[in-house]
């Protein structure tokens, strides 16, 4: 999406140990017009898959997922890094890495929530190394679903962790995919 590579080049800063902030449109603040656009544009890539839910992790997946749940009139779920007291006990859970927070959280969603023979589309803010989404795709193989995809606004792609979700079969489409980033520049997939 050129418009996305647009923006990350224009409000984006890269942070040392190859993070990326964005928290001005996607992930902080929410541009909330152009999120739709993004998440019209995301769902445009996965409707003949006829997913029946969005899933994302919280919390900066929400937004995003939120975009492509309401373009495609679906609901959104999303998996919890924290059990609460409105969360009953009866849970599908897993360990996730997180890349940004450099922790490990176990994830949680519900069992009346996630339902056999669902049809899940994964959503993210971004995609580095894949275990956000791999956690998640061991959450629909719990609950007996299937994951029809991904999609996530930004992928780095120098960490590998969509062309391994590739290889495995999945189809996986980011908006952006950085290539090659440093200190001073940002290289974006062709």
């Amino acid at each position: 999406m050129k418009a996305l590579e647009e923006k990350i080049l224009k409000e984006g800063k890269v942070l040392p140990g190859h993070v990326l902030k964005v928290g001005s449109f996607l992930n902080h603040q929410i541009d909330t017009p152009f999120m739709m656009e993004m998440g019209r544009y995301a769902a445009s890539l996965f409707e003949g898959d006829k997913p029946n839910k969005i899933m994302t992790i919280e919390a900066s997946g929400i937004a995003f997922g939120m975009a492509v749940a309401a373009a495609l009139n679906l609901p959104l779920v999303f998996a919890k890094k924290k059990k609460s007291i409105n969360v009953e006990d009866d849970l599908y859970s897993t360990i996730v890495h997180s890349y940004t927070h450099n922790m490990d959280y176990r994830v949680v969603v519900s069992k009346e929530i996630l339902n056999e023979g669902d049809r899940i589309l994964l959503v993210d803010d971004f995609l580095a190394n894949g275990c956000a989404l791999n956690g998640l795709m061991d959450l629909v193989e719990q609950a007996g679903g299937t994951v029809v995809g991904c999609t996530t606004a930004i992928e780095k792609g120098f960490q590998g962790g969509g062309d391994k979700l590739r290889a495995q079969g999945l189809k996986v489409e980011s908006l952006a995919i950085i290539e090659k980033m440093d200190d001073r520049s940002l290289e974006f997939r062709k």
